[in-house]
């Protein structure tokens, strides 16, 4: 008998699509969205730019979208998703698992009480770690909280090491835990990214000059001055570098001045879409995400590795443990150390091409659309066989 699923989430995003559109292949899927984001919202949550993406989110499965009731609708706030529609459609739907990326808005809250009303298990999947010393008393206020958040839900998504980690730590039981690992559409990365290189012009023979590149919006918590930090010491024993960043943000303008300041060659491609982003992955050598544990993965790991480019990362990205093997697919570095960044810097682009990419292509393997829905159709799969 086919399993019926539902997922609800705030709405349409880039990376959930390619789950859906696998998942859809494994299951009776109908995803619900809560809101649907406008160009000037977009550009509100840290793109800087008014925008739509270019890439269909909404084909190869079924979707709906809600009535948001919420006075100020929008995705940034808790009660900016208010969706009390979603009740019925739950307890009519016939589900034998439905799924939550979250608890931060409204809307995920009235799926999981109506799940629980219908007796439909109820699953989350975030991307949550651990992060940073706390006090003892904010310490034990959040691990009381948190473990009564737990309680609300039958089974637990894990997307990486770091993410298992901490809902072990908030109480998550073993045996409820299902491995869904974060991805991106890396077929389609990866054959853009081939294509932009085959069309691209044939090197001469002056020594080449080494592309670092950064992917994310240019905000603190990313912390894209390291790179160029970092892109400055590289460049002053000698390797030939420059520094393309792709995206955009409030940083953009003191970043170009710092640049120019070091004698740096620095390209600002401003915000990049979906469909011309697999050609900027493919004139870099590397990539950097310096972030600070905010970053609770980083996807543009994942987007780079899908087009063979290995990743230098700091140790408080969530991906890190997952993704970068050192040596391997790239190097990790302690946060902020600017210096320890410039070392990974230069050991990755050492690193034999071919060998490389080689290594990236059997990781994404693993992190793909394909066992990301193999995990949430065997959850709800496992937790309907344990209540029949």
């Amino acid at each position: 008998m086919t399993l019926r699923i539902g997922f609800l989430i705030s709405h349409p995003i880039q990376y959930f699509t390619p789950i859906f559109r696998e998942l859809a292949k494994q299951c009776d899927l109908t995803v619900f969205f809560a809101h649907r984001q406008t160009a000037e919202q977009q550009a509100r949550s840290g793109f800087g730019v008014a925008f739509d993406w270019d890439v269909d989110l909404l084909e190869g499965y079924h979707s709906k979208l809600l009535r948001n009731v919420a006075r100020a609708p929008s995705t940034d706030r808790f009660f900016g998703c208010d969706t009390p529609g979603i009740a019925a459609e739950i307890a009519g739907g016939a589900f034998d698992g439905f799924v939550v990326p979250g608890w931060a808005l409204r809307s995920y809250w009235q799926a999981v009480q109506a799940c629980r009303r219908a007796g439909v298990p109820v699953f989350v999947r975030g991307d949550s770690q651990l992060i940073g010393p706390r006090g003892g008393a904010l310490r034990l206020a959040k691990a009381v909280a948190f473990r009564g958040v737990l309680r609300r839900f039958d089974g637990f998504l894990y997307v990486g090491q770091r993410n298992r980690d901490y809902l072990r730590h908030y109480g998550a039981a073993a045996d409820r835990l299902f491995f869904s690992p974060h991805c991106v559409d890396n077929d389609a990365f990866r054959t853009a990214s081939d294509a932009a290189r085959q069309a691209a012009p044939a090197a001469g023979d002056a020594t080449p000059v080494r592309r670092i590149l950064f992917a994310g919006k240019l905000i603190e918590r990313k912390r894209p001055f390291d790179v160029l930090r970092a892109a400055s010491q590289v460049a002053g024993r000698g390797v030939p570098v420059e520094v393309a960043f792709a995206g955009s943000g409030d940083l953009q303008d003191a970043l170009t001045s710092a640049a120019a300041a070091a004698g740096l060659r620095a390209h600002f491609h401003g915000f990049v879409n979906q469909s011309e982003l697999p050609a900027v992955y493919a004139t870099a050598d590397v990539i950097v995400l310096p972030s600070d544990g905010r970053e609770t993965w980083g996807l543009v790991i994942n987007e780079a590795m899908a087009c063979g480019v290995p990743a230098v990362v700091s140790d408080a990205v969530g991906c890190g443990p997952d993704l970068v093997e050192p040596g391997i697919t790239g190097a990790v570095f302690p946060l902020g150390d600017t210096a320890a960044l410039a070392a990974g810097i230069e050991t990755v682009l050492a690193f034999d091409r071919d060998r490389t990419r080689r290594a990236l292509a059997e990781r994404m393997e693993t992190y793909s659309p394909a066992r990301a829905a193999q995990g949430i159709a065997g959850a709800a799969s496992a937790l309907k066989s344990q209540s029949s």
